[in-house]
């Protein structure tokens, strides 16, 4: 797919070129069916609705009926099942005016879907059974394929197993034959679903094994990290079904290491382009790459930039044009398929990358070699849609506990959060305590005779990277005090895969720390308001301000915030009450004007050992790359300037941080994506140099995360201790302080990576 992107997208300008809009909508379609099977179903509608217009133009029925066909199953795709069938039935008509049969049998296979996934089942085997004899008749053996594929799947969900095997194994012969490769591992995923439904294990095991072999495969012909994560989220079910099955045949022959083979599947599932990321990070891709190439990629950096304006400008504006917000987008769209196509020019030029070797996940033995110590255990979350698991690992020992469905936990995980966070709920001890305790049943109740009081490696999955594990409590032993949070007894780390930490300590592990101690940035200014900058600004200051800044305001509205922010005059007094701790030669306060975009990118932050930002944090959970961390926006003469550092200037930074510290809001989320975890700015922060990074969960209190913080350096400093045993005794520290005992105030900060 990476190869077809490719060459797709140096056909595009081509057809615009010689004004061929013929040609320009088929490349278009095509790209957009590219990005729809690595699973980027919003891109791929995108560029299916700039072909459509120009098939209808051209009069192109055929290509009509085509994007049409192709944007129904888009919509299949993301569940909008009436709207996916109303697009089919425009183009069925028009397949069978042009008398195109193959394309009717497509047509008809994918109503057939639709049909399948509503519960009408004979509904939809009447539409494969026409599809069939057309796929059939026109040599179509990928259709084919397919629609013998959904025969058996429909025959499969009616209980009739052995005759869905039947239609499978007349489908997979045809999707070898024609070097389908996806199709292939979806018919070997089906036949292991049906074969484990019959009780034959050990035969769906081979099965499942053959399909994720060929998902592994296809997935590193993938250059782009972002296209590699999101094709891996498309067979992430895959993966738990195989992890599943192998713990069903561990219940039946638990010696057998089959829990052992599901949580080195559970580690093989997740993380894994932030694995190679890492991987590639110490590689220094672009050394030997062509000076063309790189000013390129920076060209296009300014013209994306410029282009992001435009359209906030244009669909902010009282009377948006939507012709003019169509070539905007056109025109971005094509920008970002450029982009991408550099970077992975980049990646498949360099002689660097060529050169690694794919990391490969841990496996049980190298987990408690090279990541756990006597007193460190680690808990490993699989969320399901039947069961869920939790595999709790030691340095000598496994043991895999069966948890309730995904469903369930994410209602009580849901619940826990919203009763911490919640202004309604948090300062209600019984509420906190009622929605922890429901939370701690379901996913900690079963391990808690093992946890002892050691370190807690905490690897979520799901909803389960937003929830503040310090805060859970475990039910009480007979005689001891109730509702104790699990930080008393645990020192608690969390981590996107047990092999991200084995990464970062090869990466970082001896790295030799800079001169310098501390750079902490704070109290930016935000406003035209601001008292700082009132003496110093002309009336007309405001709307430039304004116009600058739409691409932060974009970024703030998608997260729900208003611009211009508030000033945080706490963190003013943060960074001069944590400065105060260290020598004052060997750190720096960076305040006010100085607390900018510039600085941060400038180079200097790689002389400190510790970066700690104190300041507005946005995380957008739609499109990762518009999160980031609010600087100021205006420069001590009153002339504007850019005060966003989004995801991509974090990427770009060169530190060499022991600790990155993002005291900010929600500067631990982002987009969860299935298989991948939160893509956000820790991967940023992990990126471009730091061995741990304290993010937050949720948008924290000011005053109070100043205390913390406050007390989380006096014990960095004072006491000796490292970032994670420090948050822990300063989170304990600020539960003993009425003000300060909601967990709200205190459990929303976490160390993501190194814990030693």
């Amino acid at each position: 797919k990476q190869k077809a992107l490719e060459y797709y997208s140096q056909s595009l300008p081509l057809r615009r070129a010689t004004g061929d809009r013929g040609g320009e909508a088929t490349t278009l379609n095509n790209i957009g069916l590219a990005y729809s099977e690595l699973g980027e179903k919003q891109k791929a509608l995108e560029y299916y609705s700039q072909s459509l217009p120009l098939r209808r133009a051209t009069g192109d029925r055929g290509g009509e009926a085509d994007t049409l066909n192709n944007i129904g199953s888009v919509y299949d795709d993301l569940g909008e099942k009436q709207k996916a069938l109303e697009y089919y039935s425009q183009s069925l008509p028009l397949r069978r005016a042009t008398g195109d049969r193959g394309g009717e049998a497509t047509t008809l296979n994918n109503i057939g879907n639709v049909y399948d996934d509503l519960g009408e089942k004979q509904k939809a085997l009447e539409y494969y059974s026409q599809s069939l004899p057309l796929s059939r008749a026109t040599g179509d053996r990928a259709g084919e394929a397919a629609t013998l594929n959904n025969i058996g799947s429909v025959y499969s969900e009616l209980g009739e197993k052995q005759k869905a095997l039947e239609y499978y194994s007349q489908s997979l012969p045809l999707s070898r034959a024609v070097g389908n490769r996806s199709g292939e591992a979806v018919t070997l995923f089906q036949i292991a679903f049906a074969k484990r439904d019959q009780n034959n294990l050990t035969e769906a095991l081979k099965d499942i094994e053959s399909s994720l072999k060929i998902i592994e495969n296809l997935r590193t012909k993938i250059a782009s990290p972002e296209l590699r994560s999101s094709y891996f989220a498309t067979v992430q079910y895959h993966y738990e079904f195989y992890i599943d099955l192998l713990m069903q045949l561990h219940k039946t022959h638990p010696q057998s290491g089959y829990d052992t083979k599901a949580l080195e599947a559970s580690e093989r599932s997740r993380a894994r382009s932030l694995l190679e990321l890492l991987f590639e990070s110490n590689a220094n891709i672009r050394e030997g790459i062509d000076p063309d190439l790189l000013q390129q990629e920076k060209s296009v950096q300014q013209q994306l930039d410029a282009i992001e304006k435009q359209r906030i400008e244009a669909i902010s504006s009282p009377n948006p044009n939507p012709t003019q917000i169509n070539e905007i987008d056109s025109r971005r769209l094509s920008l970002l398929q450029q982009y991408q196509q550099i970077q992975t020019q980049i990646r498949t030029a360099s002689p660097r990358y060529a050169a690694l070797t794919q990391p490969q996940p841990l496996t049980l033995p190298e987990i408690q070699k090279q990541i756990l110590d006597d007193n460190t255990i680690l808990l490993q979350y699989s969320l399901g849609k039947y069961r869920s698991y939790l595999w709790v690992v030691t340095s000598t020992g496994l043991t895999s506990y069966e948890l309730p469905s995904q469903i369930d936990i994410e209602t009580a995980a849901v619940a826990f959060r919203t009763a911490v966070t919640s202004p309604i709920q948090r300062d209600i001890p019984q509420k906190v305590a009622q929605a922890s305790a429901n939370l701690s049943q379901l996913i900690l109740q079963p391990a808690a005779a093992q946890l002892a009081n050691k370190r807690l490696l905490i690897v979520p999955d799901g909803v389960l990277h937003y929830t503040p594990f310090p805060a859970l409590t475990l039910p009480p032993t007979a005689g001891e005090n109730t509702n104790v949070p699990l930080i008393t007894s645990h020192e608690i780390i969390t981590l996107p895969s047990a092999s991200t930490l084995a990464i970062l300590r090869q990466n970082y592990g001896d790295r030799k720390p800079p001169g310098q101690t501390l750079a902490i940035l704070a109290d930016p200014v935000f406003s035209p308001d601001d008292d700082r900058i009132k003496e110093k600004i002309t009336p007309a200051t405001p709307e430039k301000l304004e116009a600058n800044n739409l691409g932060l305001n974009r970024s703030l509205r998608a997260s729900n915030r208003q611009w211009p922010p508030e000033r945080l005059p706490f963190t003013r007094q943060e960074a001069q009450t944590i400065s105060s701790l260290f020598p004052s030669a060997s750190s720096s306060q960076i305040f006010d004007f100085d607390a900018s975009r510039t600085t941060a990118t400038d180079g200097k932050l790689a002389n400190y050992q510790i970066v700690h930002f104190a300041t507005h944090g946005l995380a957008n959970n739609k499109n990762p790359e518009l999160s980031g961390i609010v600087m100021s926006t205006v420069d001590d003469k009153g002339n504007l300037v850019n005060g966003f550092l989004r995801l991509t200037d974090i990427f770009n930074l060169k530190l060499a941080a022991n600790l990155v510290v993002l005291s900010a809001c929600q500067s631990g989320m982002g987009q969860n994506v299935k298989g991948e975890g939160i893509v956000g700015l820790t991967r940023g922060f992990m990126y471009a140099g730091a061995q741990r990074v304290a993010v937050s969960l949720w948008s924290v209190d000011d005053e109070g995360t100043a205390v913390l913080m406050q007390k989380f350096y006096q014990q960095m400093l004072q006491q000796k201790l490292a970032p994670a045993a420090a948050l822990r005794a300063a989170q304990m520290e600020m539960m003993r302080i009425e003000k300060w005992k909601s967990p709200y105030y205190w459990a929303a900060f976490t160390i993501q990576g190194e814990w030693k």
